[in-house]
């Protein structure tokens, strides 16, 4: 389905063409003056110069075959030489109609569905997530989600950290405290208990203590670096605790990330390539791409144009050791071999920027990944607090995520309860709800590679652009449709249904079979009757076109802006109009209708960013 901007602007070429001028001038866009039309062309501006005639005189020719059109209410010319225009209200109706009958919303899938793969989230195990965790977890998770909505096989995948040098720290730090366990026990050839030595409270505990200890005793961090050696190297009783490690943190983590509404498809970690590499450091030698300088094995990814030196990729230290390169080398390697990707997006801190330009120059060099495979660097900023420094607790210290999750809740929960309009534990349970959609629309709201003020106060608001507010609507919408649901069950019941006023029942269910009734046509867009209706209409119809930009550009954020659009639009046209007061049957059910799609659009919106709304608030 053609997009209404798309629409228009065929509209204006005919017009162009027919007043002799290149169709190539009729590009249409949203009024910068809302308060004189609607949508404007330039275009006889541009073509001016290529016409050697005064643009205003372009501007009354193209007009003037504009005057019979099925599309615009408006066309008119006005000085130096734009055309205002505006639509008219049965045109937009019968595209939102078009719209409402549409699975996807008139959003145009891809013809050919592109394999995709998005990397993000990448926390180690062994260590809790902290809010250092949230954006790439958050992020990603609507970076997928849109990627699915257009009709892509997508495949998130976690890439846990968990092959390097802190797996040797804790193995040593556990040795240090247990000795007598028998995956120290060089001679101990049976079976090694089932049960982690170790809860998930104190393996968080051994990392930092052993890095700090490290750092302090070089016999120590030297015994860690061994340890890690003999692991990657098949020591039986250290992959015996690294499978400890990996069974207790993997199920905490995938309790916190459900915390969160994330979910990955693929829990890998660098420890599923370590196969991998071999080869491809023996290709990479055998074809010359690879050579040492000063003992390591490196790559080199400058090119002519680099305004800045960009290093040689490093695939093993000079001691023979492998690094990130070497692993999100591997990792392409394997993710060519299993799923063949058109496009690998990695979601992960901006800083890491150099890292990831070495690496995708490297895989398309040597020939890692195909020519046509695209690999996107989709880097964030930092949350900080409001001094505007990385986000920490009171104390100073690294928040951990759960801890801001729930102080979160906790205000929610406080800000519900004041208004005292559900029991505590629906307050407790919508709590997290807009918890949650007060965190994701926080970070979200954001373009993702600037940094940003988490702000508690301000996104827990239930007013201005936050998720609490967009929620809000939602709900407020929700309940006009379940009122009407009611009233149209009750119409039912005083015709005859038995013992049933019509009221004894919720009416959510006849509020949500009310979409049904619209796709098939049985409740019909109207045209628009004032000014509000016909704002809340051409929002609405903003939707597709909106869905295509914010998929082109990776850009959430802009799902935000235009939530935030519609949301105030709706709500201008709520406190203008009476809805269910309406006396006229038809004009109310043409209200309905317009309210049906637009919970249809905001609700597709947030499940792109990875929440839901409650039923009430």
């Amino acid at each position: 389905m053609n997009t209404l901007s798309e629409l228009i602007t065929k509209e204006m070429e005919q017009a162009f063409g027919a007043a002799g001028y290149d169709a190539s001038y009729a590009k249409v866009t949203l009024s910068n003056r809302p308060d004189l039309c609607e949508y404007q062309c330039n275009g006889a501006m541009a073509a001016a110069k290529a016409y050697h005639k005064a643009p205003f005189l372009i501007a009354e020719d193209v007009v003037a075959h504009l005057q019979d059109s099925a599309c615009f209410s408006l066309a008119e010319a006005v000085k130096p030489g734009f055309i205002n225009l505006k639509l008219k209200p049965e045109y937009v109706a019968a595209f939102l109609q078009q719209m409402a009958e549409d699975e996807h919303l008139g959003v145009e899938l891809e013809k050919i569905p592109r394999t995709i793969m998005v990397d993000y989230g990448g926390p180690n195990v062994a260590k809790p997530l902290h809010v250092g965790h949230l954006r790439s977890a958050i992020i990603g998770e609507s970076v997928k989600r849109i990627m699915r909505y257009k009709g892509n096989q997508v495949t998130g995948d976690i890439h846990l950290g968990d092959w390097g040098y802190q797996m040797g720290l804790i193995i040593t730090e556990l040795e240090k405290r247990k000795p007598q366990l028998p995956y120290f026990d060089e001679g101990f050839t049976g079976e090694y208990p089932s049960e982690a030595p170790f809860t998930i409270g104190e393996l968080e505990e051994i990392y930092p203590t052993a890095s700090a200890y490290a750092k302090e005793h070089e016999e120590y961090r030297e015994k860690a670096l061994h340890a890690t050696y003999l692991l990657q190297n098949g020591h039986r009783g250290y992959r015996a605790v690294w499978n400890h490690i990996m069974q207790i943190s993997v199920a905490d983590l995938k309790k916190n990330y459900q915390n969160l509404n994330v979910e990955f498809d693929l829990w890998k970690g660098e420890a599923d390539v370590q196969k991998y590499i071999p080869d491809m450091v023996r290709k990479l030698k055998d074809e010359g791409f690879a050579h040492y300088d000063e003992g390591a094995l490196v790559v080199d990814v400058c090119e002519a144009d680099d305004k800045k030196e960009v290093p040689p990729c490093m695939i093993l230290k000079s001691d023979g050791a492998a690094l990130y390169d070497t692993t999100d080398l591997a990792t392409l390697v394997e993710r060519e071999k299993l799923y063949r990707p058109n496009e690998v997006i990695y979601v992960v801190d901006k800083r890491q920027e150099l890292h990831f330009v070495q690496v995708f120059r490297c895989a398309k060099k040597t020939g890692i990944v195909r020519p046509e495979t695209k690999l996107t660097f989709l880097g964030f900023g930092t949350m900080n607090g409001k001094d505007g420094k990385p986000f920490k607790t009171r104390e100073g210290g690294v928040m951990r995520l759960e801890k801001l999750i729930q102080e979160i809740d906790d205000e929610m929960y406080k800000k519900i309860m004041d208004n005292r309009t559900v029991g505590e534990e629906e307050a407790k349970e919508t709590a997290r709800t807009v918890g949650l959609a007060a965190i994701k629309y926080g970070d979200l709201s954001n373009q993702a590679a600037k940094d940003y003020v988490f702000d508690v106060d301000r996104f827990t608001s239930f007013e201005g652009n936050t998720g609490p507010y967009i929620l809000y609507t939602i709900v407020r919408i929700k309940s006009i449709l379940a009122k009407y649901g009611r009233s149209e069950e009750a119409k039912l019941a005083r015709g005859g249904e038995p013992e049933d006023d019509g009221l004894t029942r919720c009416g959510e269910t006849a509020a949500s079979d009310l979409s049904g009734r619209v796709q098939a046509g049985d409740l019909h867009l109207r045209a628009a009757e004032n000014e509000f209706e016909k704002a809340l209409m051409l929002e609405v119809a903003r939707f597709n076109e909106m869905i295509d930009v914010v998929y082109e550009e990776i850009a959430p954020h802009k799902i935000c802006a235009y939530l935030y659009d519609v949301a105030n639009t709706f709500n201008k046209f709520y406190h203008e109009t009476k809805i269910l007061s309406e006396t006229d049957e038809e004009k109310k059910a043409g209200y309905i209708a317009l309210l049906v799609l637009t919970k249809r659009v905001l609700t597709t919106c947030i499940d792109l960013l990875g929440f839901e709304a409650p039923e009430r608030m």
